[in-house]
């Protein structure tokens, strides 16, 4: 079926097919913030609180790695199919996580449902970018992208109003209702979209050498979290096995008739751009998101509601920018200097905020974060544009899976390292001869000090980020 066909297939289901999109999106989406709230009460439930990140660990390796295992079989079997199979399997583990009696249950339940999630996460955006012509995708990538807005704004208020109300196990049982409303838009609406030339060959070998190479690599990161209680040698073990993983996973991609991770993307300039600067964009949102809530609650001393309501306007500004950036790559078909605005937006971000104290008053720390928001809502969807542009629509799915994949990467990489800088700040000497408050205020200043460089570092790449204009007819660039 080509290009063509499909849109005329859909015109007429737009919005049922947008709704259907938007509410699988924000199961997901939800998931994130709701756990965040969720989590102390679990723990007080189930015991295990050295376990803690873990079924967050779980949760975002399987999800990182099944989006792009997905968006590949779903060139295969389908869109609806594969979409459909995520939805039903998310829902079906956030029953087990609901059940389960121990805190090792839970990371295992946690685990399975990250499949389900990394399809979700992944796999509406590739269904936007097969209906819609290039200028019209941005427009509904920034819709799209705004679900995470507003997850991420509500989810910490409804995860704490669910959890004092009906206890911890109702943040996964509320997610039945809204997959299987979900479920039951897509079925009638999404016509099931498939690539016609591609060969039924799962590339088992690149499957299994990704997986094993991308899971040593979180657990590496995941223990170097708490150096002083892993053995270095454990660490550097599952590093070098990561290694050797990565050597096979390109040699066997190179063979595959059908490689889970085509090697000739990376010979595209737009693609290498887009793949990190998706990464850098991902932790400087993060840098964000977890520590002006602990600047809020620990060096100015609020409750924890009140920290939550303070990043309402950032995770507002963030879901504006992010619809109104569509909207104008939608209108000029241009997206470079967006680019560009998006990382010096992002860097005054990050240097406000690396320049707050214990003395900072809290409407100048609401004022720093919403720029930060701004700039961080117009990535959501910049690199997912630029990539399906640039590539034939056989491409789409494994181009826009990639994009979430690295910006994945991205916070696995860096949620450690910053919290690394802020452990290594608060045991240095400066911190122990200053009170606490201060030592925190100092430790959170060197992660956006850290994050400035980041910004740096995406602002000269954004110049090297070759620009197609984006047709307006109802076909793809080849």
């Amino acid at each position: 079926m080509n290009h063509e066909s499909h849109f005329t297939l859909v015109k007429n289901k737009i919005n049922l097919i947008m709704a259907g999109l938007m509410v699988g999106l924000l199961v997901a989406a939800f998931d994130y913030s709701i756990m965040g709230t969720a989590m102390p009460k679990v723990i007080n439930s189930l015991q295990g609180m050295e376990y803690y990140t873990w079924p967050f660990t779980s949760y975002m390796l399987t999800s990182t790695i099944a989006v792009i295992l997905f968006g590949k079989l779903s060139d295969i079997y389908g869109r609806k199919h594969v979409l459909i199979a995520g939805i039903i399997t998310f829902v079906i583990t956030s029953v087990m996580c609901g059940l389960a009696t121990s805190m090792f249950q839970l990371i295992i339940f946690r685990g399975i449902q990250g499949i389900g999630g990394g399809i979700l996460l992944s796999l509406p955006f590739i269904v936007v970018g097969e209906i819609f012509s290039p200028r019209d995708r941005a427009k509904y990538m920034g819709i799209l992208g705004s679900v995470f807005g507003l997850a991420d704004v509500m989810g910490p208020i409804l995860g704490g109003v669910i959890t004092d109300t009906l206890g911890w196990r109702w943040v996964f049982f509320i997610n039945v209702p809204i997959g299987i409303t979900a479920v039951t838009i897509i079925f009638y609406s999404l016509p099931n979209f498939k690539l016609p030339d591609v060969k039924k060959n799962i590339d088992i070998s690149g499957i299994i050498t990704f997986t094993l190479a991308l899971s040593a690599l979180f657990l590496a990161i995941t223990l170097a979290g708490n150096i002083n209680t892993s053995p270095l040698v454990e660490i550097v073990g599952l590093l070098v096995f990561s290694g050797v993983m990565l050597v096979l996973f390109i040699s066997a991609e190179k063979r595959a008739v059908e490689p889970v991770l085509p090697l000739r993307l990376f010979r595209n300039s737009i693609f290498n751009v887009s793949s990190v600067e998706s990464f850098l964009a991902a932790a400087l949102m993060f840098s964000g998101i977890i520590y002006i809530p602990l600047f809020a609650q620990g060096v100015l001393g609020m409750s924890s509601t009140n920290s939550g309501f303070i990043m309402v306007p950032m995770l507002f500004s963030l879901t504006l920018a992010s619809i109104i950036t569509g909207e104008i790559i939608s209108r000029t078909g241009k997206y470079k200097k967006l680019v560009i605005a998006e990382f010096i937006i992002t860097g005054l971000g990050v240097l406000l905020l690396a320049t707050m104290n214990e003395n900072t008053p809290y409407y100048m720390l609401i004022l720093y974060s919403t720029v930060l928001g701004v700039g961080s809502g117009m990535a959501y969807n910049i690199f997912n544009v630029a990539v399906q542009n640039a590539f034939p629509m056989r491409d789409i799915g494994v181009v826009t899976a990639s994009m979430r994949f690295f910006r994945n990467v991205g916070t696995i990489v860096f949620v450690p390292i910053f919290g690394y800088i802020m452990n290594f700040t608060l045991g240095s000497s400066t911190a122990v001869t200053a009170s606490y408050l201060q030592a925190l205020a100092i430790s959170i200043q060197n992660i956006f000090l850290t994050a400035i460089i980041l910004a740096f570092v995406g602002l000269i790449m954004a110049f090297f980020l070759q620009e197609i204009p984006l047709s307006g007819d109802e076909t793809t660039n080849s």
